[in-house]
């Protein structure tokens, strides 16, 4: 049955081949892999429910892999330029561009609107963190992102945001994002997979170089509605939403209409939650040491302490013995 099983998942494999998958997710070493001092680091930094939520998103992208295929292209944890905002999932594909927000979250919750809701006993109240708010917020993100860099898009930019875990239950109700549950994540796929395409299969791919690489060159091609595969027509060439890099300007957070910051256990939180992002004022950036605060600093100087004190306790009992 596992040979079996085997030759299948092989048959599928070379009949199709795979998104592209650019992992950006900070700390890692060359190999992929974030270490101990790394995982530390993390915590303090984005929050101690990161490498949760690293977890989580391979999970997810391990199960949007065996539908998704060639012309998707998933850009994770990539950091917008001149920023701190991390942006967990940008998806690529013909139907356009998603941004997906994994989160690990359980119990009863409520999507209506732009209103994120715990849900106890029946009654529902406002949750202490607006997932809906921060999905949106980082897809906003991306769009200012992209027009900055000169880049037009035929749709804009998709919220999504995906409960890894299955002890997450969510009733939905009109909301400002895309909510998916973990049984439903293939699904999902299924329909990024049917949707209407809105540019060639390889737009995708010079897109996802240009958000990676704003200095990379630029190549005249179109993301205006077109029909797949077929070349673009002079008109759209000279509309192309890749002019030359001279003419994009930096990334500014001031853009956005709302602020992150560092809070909690969520890698990223917008400060204006109860304000809908209106008028917020942008974050003070504080004084960092490798990327981290005094305290956090401060926090890791208690940690190495407590493992030199370790260390040298067992040194001592082994001499004793």
């Amino acid at each position: 049955m596992q040979r079996a099983m085997n030759l299948k998942e092989h048959l599928c494999s070379s009949a199709l081949l795979p998104m592209k998958i650019i992992d950006k997710t900070p700390l890692q070493d060359e190999k992929g892999q974030i270490g101990l001092m790394g995982r530390i680091q993390g915590a303090l930094k984005y929050g101690f429910n990161w490498s949760a939520q690293l977890e989580a998103q391979l999970t997810v992208i391990a199960q949007l892999d065996r539908v998704l295929e060639k012309g998707f292209v998933l850009i994770r944890n990539f950091t917008l330029p001149n920023s701190e905002i991390v942006v967990p999932m940008i998806l690529l594909g013909p139907g356009g561009v998603t941004v997906i927000h994994v989160v690990t979250v359980k119990g009863f919750f409520e999507a209506k609107g732009d209103q994120w809701n715990t849900v106890v006993n029946g009654r529902a109240q406002p949750a202490s963190s607006n997932l809906l708010r921060i999905a949106s917020g980082f897809a906003r993100a991306v769009q200012v992102y992209l027009e900055r860099q000169r880049i037009e898009l035929a749709a804009p930019v998709e919220p999504v945001l995906i409960a890894a875990d299955p002890g997450a239950h969510i009733e939905s109700m009109r909301p400002t994002a895309r909510v998916v549950m973990s049984a439903a994540v293939r699904q999902f796929a299924t329909s990024l997979l049917q949707a209407r395409p809105v540019w060639r299969s390889d737009i995708a791919y010079t897109l996802a170089d240009q958000i990676v690489d704003p200095q990379s060159p630029r190549a005249a091609v179109s993301a205006g509605p077109q029909q797949p595969d077929q070349p673009p027509s002079g008109a759209a060439r000279a509309q192309a939403i890749f002019n030359a890099s001279e003419q994009a300007k930096p990334f500014d957070t001031n853009d956005l209409g709302f602020a992150f910051e560092e809070e909690g256990q969520d890698a990223l939180r917008p400060v204006a939650e109860q304000s809908g992002f209106a008028d917020a004022t942008p974050p003070v950036q504080k004084n960092r040491i490798l990327g981290m605060s005094t305290a956090q600093v401060g926090l890791l100087s208690v940690l190495f302490l407590c493992e030199i004190c370790i260390l040298l306790g067992a040194g001592l009992f082994l001499m004793n013995q």
